[in-house]
């Protein structure tokens, strides 16, 4: 307790002294973006940042719709290709003017993202029409054309080519490397790098010359600072150290809801929390009635009521409901005698031990998920050797594959249910990005057909099916221990118009924030 207290009383210090910009907003997150690269990792943290400094041509509205963002409109051409139209005089933080062939430059630099390379794999080439026209082409009818250009965020071409002192490509994409990209950024977006110190804290102040002059938005600097430990940062919201916390810890919930100066913000979750079995590292794990055995033993509504405290959904699959590929029905395997007859069946009662590693800082809860799980599936005799590790170092070992069971949790960069396939249990292949993140080894070729033919497929209730087809695969082969879908809260400041800005992709759209005088 004592220790909770003084770190809240060094959070008031750190972010006292010189007076703060008018409507500074200091922000704590549970970690830091890994880099200023857009490109450099697909993750959450990743795209909180680009939506801070870049724009995309598309983006999300909290209900689910597209709106237009770089991108003022756009119409088929074609059956393979779609045309899209600039908002004409937007200028990079650098000054210098957008155009289709920053368009073009990115398209091609994020392609040689293996991180990146899986969501635009359908699209074929960007082709520039006029300084404000350009065409994205396709190999074939795509329905998911708009959500995959959220991700398309226009770099500034100018700024990012040509080498750096040493020599070094100014656009060259380095995961978890020391590359120009991860350390200098020229955006559109609303806010520019004033100040970074990885892992510390990061400034950014507002873009004077920012295009959207409609926004509301009226927050002049934000001061985001990463503290991992959930009380930690439950106390510098509370004691008025900071603005606005993410997430909120289901403990924690009616802390920030019951203050008088805060007020909590929920928002039903759609990220799949899993685990995958490394069936490469461990030969058991390749026998199906094992991994269903693992599946059978975890209690995943136990796991939800008592350390998320109610806060998530308890999943049996990948897609959650409102998603075209949900089955409803369908639900978790939990029954331990089960997993134990299984288990023995396949010839391993006495059991055998294995490794696991997951993040202690990336998902809610996940080390004390983690330890339940490690417990569980001790009483089918699998002994379980669980190392939880910060999410900066985490993502560099889960690329390694560097256990037999590693925590993953995903939600769809596309907002359908294919992408989680895409990326988690895919056949695994360097040249399309598929399979990125599927640590598993897992392939089933029949799963891989569903989801090409899902992906061509403009007939939304043929997709559908396709789509639930290839979810009832995954749980057969239990390709994947599902857990619970994790719901989303975030912790503000009164006077915080947050609401407005939050979404299902848990990338508040800061530039829009409205902050009201205190």
């Amino acid at each position: 307790m004592l220790r909770r207290v003084f770190a809240a009383i060094m959070l008031t210090v750190m972010f006292s002294g010189p007076a703060a910009a008018q409507n500074s907003l200091r922000v704590a997150y549970d970690a830091d973006p890994v880099s200023l690269d857009p490109y450099e990792q697909l993750s959450g943290g990743t795209l909180q940042l680009s939506h801070l400094i870049f724009d995309p041509l598309v983006r999300w509205t909290q209900d689910h719709e597209i709106e237009a963002r770089l991108a003022e409109r756009w119409e088929y051409v074609a059956p393979q290709t779609m045309r899209f139209h600039l908002r004409e005089n937007v200028q990079f933080h650098s000054g210098n003017l957008l155009t289709a062939y920053d368009v073009e430059w990115t398209f091609n630099r994020l392609k040689t993202s293996g991180d990146f390379k899986a969501i635009f794999e359908p699209f074929t080439s960007v082709s520039v029409i006029d300084d404000y026209t350009f065409d994205v082409k396709m190999s074939q009818p795509y329905p998911l054309v708009l959500n995959s250009l959220t991700y398309l965020f226009p770099m500034d071409r100018a700024f990012y080519s040509g080498l750096t002192d040493d020599g070094r490509d100014k656009a060259e994409i380095v995961k978890h490397g020391n590359s120009f990209s991860s350390r200098n950024a020229s955006g559109t977006g609303p806010f520019i790098v004033a100040e970074r110190e990885q892992g510390v804290k990061s400034v950014f102040t507002r873009f004077d010359r920012y295009w959207d002059q409609h926004s509301k938005g009226n927050v002049e600097e934000i001061v985001l600072t990463p503290i991992k430990e959930d009380s930690t940062r439950l106390a510098a919201l509370l004691s008025g150290a900071v603005d606005f916390i993410a997430p909120v810890a289901p403990s924690n919930l009616k802390n920030v809801s019951d203050h008088p100066q805060t007020k909590l913000i929920t928002m039903p979750g759609t990220r799949a929390i899993t685990f995958q079995l490394n069936m490469d590292r461990v030969p058991a794990f390749k026998d199906i009635r094992v991994r269903q055995a693992v599946d059978y033993a975890i209690n995943n509504a136990g796991i939800v009521e008592r350390i998320m405290h109610g806060f998530a959904t308890v999943s049996a699959q990948m897609s959650p409901e409102g998603y075209v590929g949900h089955i409803q029905g369908l639900t978790p395997r939990y029954d331990l005698e089960k997993a134990k007859a299984l288990m023995a069946e396949a010839g391993y009662a006495d059991g055998f031990q294995v490794s696991m590693l997951a993040p202690h800082n990336r998902y809610v809860n996940d080390e004390r998920i983690a330890q339940a799980v490690a417990l569980m599936l001790s009483k089918i005799n699998i002994e379980v050797d669980l190392q939880t590790i910060p999410k900066a170092q985490y993502w560099t070992q889960y690329d390694a594959r560097a256990a037999d069971m590693m925590m993953i949790g995903w939600h769809s960069d596309t907002e359908d249910s294919a992408n989680f396939h895409q990326f988690l249990t895919a056949c695994p292949n360097e040249e399309t990005g598929q399979g990125r993140y599927n640590s598993s080894g897992y392939c089933n070729p029949d799963a891989d057909e569903l989801m090409q033919r899902a992906n061509s497929e403009m007939d939304a209730t043929v997709r559908a099916e396709l789509l639930r087809d290839l979810e009832q695969i995954l749980f057969d082969d239990a390709a994947f221990i599902p857990l619970h879908w994790q719901n989303l809260a975030w912790g503000v400041r009164n006077g915080i118009l947050a609401e407005d800005i939050v979404n299902a992709q848990n990338a508040p759209y800061f530039g829009d924030l409205v902050m009201e005088a205190q």
